[in-house]
């Protein structure tokens, strides 16, 4: 393990100082201990704040792992189960023939709620009450259960509200008290960061280069960018651009996702050894749900909440987790006992997981 932390140090300084990344987290724990801890770079490039081990970062829907997280907890201390209706925690949900998606439903992306409203912007996205009201009115796209589509940014209302009904506490709060303080890490794993932590964290930076620009008439072509009854799954004044990323009210709210690489890789390996029992990982971890996703167009495999395989190079189905769209990731790997976070503060361009592809590769090869 020794030679591994120096092997991961030395490819994250060559990440840093060849400009692929400007500021990056590596961390790994194995059955509770901290094994791999390496930082490289700056957090705040206008000041050279260094990036530390502690500085939290922006990890858009590698968050989707905490909330999923939060669930299973209170799914195992009978607060709320997986295959109870949304609309019994939330009976404003029922609307538009949704009184039986599930929980389940929800946390394998078979709930046909893929979009928000096609003119959201990044304000809208911190009303929380507002962007909670319009997905319970919102009409499916499919009938819950019967297809398989990533839910960027609405999974986590519809998730996080049900963990609100169901606990009477934000799941901001609930991951706080049930999560992060019991696996000690409360001030490196947050949905909303308390405004006193904000002068803490990473500052997000766009991809180096010009913009890449579509024509309409080619993201119409595209399936993540289709419109549905004035619904998308990408709304274009509210994509998790660095101006969204760095915005203190969206930091703020239950919508984001912030932490460390070492609080996220110690919350899977809490959930490897004892977060919640061995059956209930095993159910959550296994294939639940797959097949062609029709928002993304590519093949997927969900448990309930996190990805079975991350990506095409870390595929092998004892791997679980979430990514984020920034080039963030967070997982396990229930073969070796390895848990992995990896942060880093500027947007992958072209292919956003690259980074992650070859610390990955080099942790688990």
């Amino acid at each position: 393990m020794t030679d591994l932390q120096k092997n991961v140090q030395a490819l994250a300084d060559e990440l840093v100082e060849t400009g692929v990344e400007r500021g990056l987290q590596v961390a790994v724990y194995r059955d509770g201990e901290l094994v791999v801890d390496a930082v490289a770079g700056v957090a705040d490039p206008a000041t050279g704040r260094p990036m530390t081990s502690g500085t939290p970062v922006y990890v858009t829907s590698t968050g989707k792992g905490m909330v999923a997280t939060v669930v299973h907890v209170l799914a195992e201390r009978g607060v709320l189960a997986y295959d109870t209706p949304i609309a019994e925690y939330w009976p404003e949900f029922a609307a538009h023939g949704k009184e039986r998606a599930t929980v389940r439903h929800a946390l394998t992306y078979q709930l046909g709620l893929p979009g928000v409203p096609v003119d959201t912007t990044a304000a809208d996205l911190v009303d929380w009450e507002k962007m909670c009201a319009t997905l319970a009115g919102a009409k499916p796209w499919w009938e819950p259960g019967t297809k398989i589509g990533y839910h960027p940014q609405s999974f986590m209302f519809i998730v996080g509200e049900v963990v609100r009904r169901a606990s009477g506490k934000t799941v901001s709060q609930v991951l706080l008290e049930e999560v992060a303080q019991p696996l000690g890490v409360a001030g490196e794993l947050f949905l909303a960061v308390p405004a006193a932590e904000l002068p803490r964290l990473a500052v997000i930076e766009d991809p180096q280069g010009p913009p890449m620009e579509m024509p309409p008439e080619m993201l119409a072509q595209i399936p993540f960018f289709r419109v549905v009854d004035g619904f998308t799954a990408a709304p274009m004044q509210a994509l998790p651009d660095a101006a969204l990323s760095n915005r203190p009210d969206l930091l703020t709210s239950d919508a984001g996702a912030t932490g460390t690489a070492r609080g996220l890789a110690r919350m899977y390996d809490g959930l490897l050894h004892g977060l919640i029992p061995a059956g209930r990982l095993a159910e959550a971890t296994s294939a639940q749900a797959a097949g062609m996703d029709e928002v993304t167009g590519r093949p997927v495999t969900w448990g309930l909440g996190y990805s079975v395989g991350l990506t095409t190079a870390l595929d092998k189905p004892s791997y679980f987790g979430m990514g984020g769209s920034g080039g963030t990731a967070a997982f396990a790997d229930k073969e070796s006992g390895l848990a992995v976070g990896i942060t880093k503060n500027r947007i992958g361009a072209g292919d956003p997981f690259e980074t992650v592809d070859r610390i990955g590769r080099l942790i688990l090869g």
